[in-house]
């Protein structure tokens, strides 16, 4: 073989290997982003309007259904099948939505009175929120909305003082993981709210 034909050759298996190295990194350059996990959380708890204390109540854990009881951002194309659900891959809450429901129902009544959890021995009102509802709902391929629905249960010494079900909706700044993110954070706080108002107005015993 010439020396011309081996130096040919031996350049273009050096240019191979550099191509295939340039391809390897330019691959492994994108796997992160690829890969990333985006994780949202309610965002910061807004100020407390003003208004009168209240007795000390017991907030249990906000209970929801097992497809719920995850860190999953669900969403619903109800313009296409109402019945079918889905998650986003790589979007998701920092926590289940019940738990994130629960830490900002109970932030938003510490600033009422005090707080109580299950496992304190005090007797005082019990308040239990059920979380049925919690997704991105799209209406169309570009609009879409956070729909929440949970039922709040007030019991004292074993009784029922009041019941009712709340629903909280919010238009999405846009129609991806962002835009329902934002959506249910907005819809979370104004579900809170509808429950902080409605417990203000029951006749609630102070505990013993």
């Amino acid at each position: 073989m010439s020396r011309s034909i081996h130096r040919l050759l031996s350049s273009s298996a050096a240019l191979a290997v550099l191509l295939a190295f340039g391809m390897l990194a330019a691959g492994c350059a994108g796997t992160p982003a690829a890969l990333s996990d985006i994780r949202y959380d309610f965002g910061p708890p807004k100020p407390a309007a003003s208004a009168g204390a209240m007795p000390a109540v017991k907030v249990l854990d906000v209970s929801a259904p097992d497809v719920l009881e995850s860190d999953k951002l669900r969403y619903r194309l109800s313009y296409a099948d109402a019945q079918q659900t889905a998650a986003y891959a790589n979007s998701h809450w920092i926590m289940a939505p019940s738990q994130l429901l629960t830490q900002r129902l109970r932030g938003a009544l510490s600033s009422r009175g005090t707080v109580l959890t299950g496992a304190d021995g005090v007797s005082a009102p019990m308040l239990k929120v059920d979380l049925s509802e919690f997704e991105q709902v799209f209406d169309s391929q570009s609009e879409s909305h956070g729909a929440i629905t949970a039922r709040a249960t007030l019991t004292q010494s074993g009784k029922v003082i009041g019941q009712r079900t709340f629903i909280a909706r919010a238009p999405s700044s846009s129609a991806d993981a962002a835009g329902g993110a934002q959506a249910l954070a907005t819809a979370s706080d104004d579900l809170v709210a509808q429950i902080v108002a409605w417990l203000g107005v029951q006749a609630l015993v102070a505990a013993q």
